[in-house]
């Protein structure tokens, strides 16, 4: 490759726009189709259980008794099964990504 050719590669490749993005300063867009974090509507669930027979992980938990649905984060693997074995559709996988979990801590709907 001579001088003059790879000068000018050089040259376009400085006044290009990069094609990764700067993830840090600006914030990363969520991809359409990606799974992010698992939604719950607890005006239409029917607490039916069967989302939490259905989770390969047993990251979903429903007592029926007193109404109350619950999910360990950090079990759940996003695999969509709860959201397609859902009778009431009360259940839908967002594509925005929530905050990084580092404790155990569950989250509870009633």
């Amino acid at each position: 490759m001579s001088l003059f050719s790879m000068t000018g590669l050089v040259m376009k490749w400085l006044l290009r726009k990069p094609y990764t993005s700067r993830y840090p300063f600006e914030p990363r867009q969520p991809l359409a189709g990606s799974r992010g974090t698992l939604g719950v509507t607890m005006a239409a669930c029917a607490f039916c259980a069967l989302c939490a027979k259905r989770c390969p992980t047993q990251a979903i938990e429903v007592d029926r008794a007193a109404k109350r649905w619950t999910i360990d984060r950090l079990r759940c693997i996003a695999c969509n099964c709860c959201v397609e074995i859902c009778p009431k559709k009360c259940l839908e996988m967002k594509t925005a990504h929530g905050i990084p979990t580092v404790t155990k801590d569950r989250e509870t709907f009633s």
